[in-house]
């Protein structure tokens, strides 16, 4: 017998509250990379990126005129689907890379912008800490897709920065629901009328 494929699971992520408390809990960790840690995480979320695709950024794949990051992946393996891709800078990803780029001048284009590759640890603790569900380096990536959508950025728009080729299919299937749901929330604002109708309930 076959074995069954599993549904596709919404995703249960962080509030942005929890995100908040959840990046200043790893921040103010006692390692010495705490802070690098944070930027990591806060890079991920911002960009979409795999944790690969974000170690492998460099300063020269980041325009700041065109307000685009380049994402080429593993120098040898390239991305998962072997294409380069630009993703936007979000208003919140140009603040942290000008931020890291006043902090870091002297560093030159090809040093990465990430100073860690990984940060699971930090996050099973700070996510501990505040009492967060546990959330791995790809539910960053969820939590990006989420809140571009959430914003009224269109699914196929949020699949070609996520380097989907499937064009848009399968951010359909894991976010749907809040396509669906902004929908609804959208259609209330249409009106034909400049008046209110009268309720016609006793």
């Amino acid at each position: 017998m076959k074995r069954l494929s599993e549904r596709n699971k919404k995703p249960q992520l962080p509030e942005i509250s929890q995100f908040d408390a959840f990046v200043t809990e790893i921040e103010n960790g006692c390692g010495g990379l705490s802070k690098s840690c944070a930027d990591l995480v806060r890079f991920m979320t911002y960009g979409g990126f795999r944790k690969m695709e974000a170690a492998n950024i460099v300063w020269a794949d980041c325009d700041f005129a065109r307000g685009k990051i380049i994402v080429r992946g593993d120098p040898v393996t390239a991305t998962k689907n072997s294409e380069i891709r630009e993703v936007p800078m979000i208003p919140d990803m140009s603040q942290l890379l000008q931020r890291l780029r006043s902090e870091r001048v002297d560093e030159t284009l090809d040093t990465p912008v990430m100073r860690v590759r990984e940060c699971q640890k930090a996050m099973n603790r700070a996510a501990k800490v505040i009492g967060m569900r546990r959330v791995t380096h790809h539910d960053l990536r969820h939590l990006f897709a989420t809140r571009c959508i959430e914003s009224g950025v269109d699914i196929p728009t949020v699949s070609r920065w996520l380097g989907h080729k499937d064009g848009g299919a399968l951010a359909m299937k894991v976010y749907g629901h809040l396509r669906d749901q902004h929908s609804v929330e959208m259609a209330q604002k249409v009106t034909f009328s400049s008046l209110p109708e009268k309720s016609t309930l006793a």
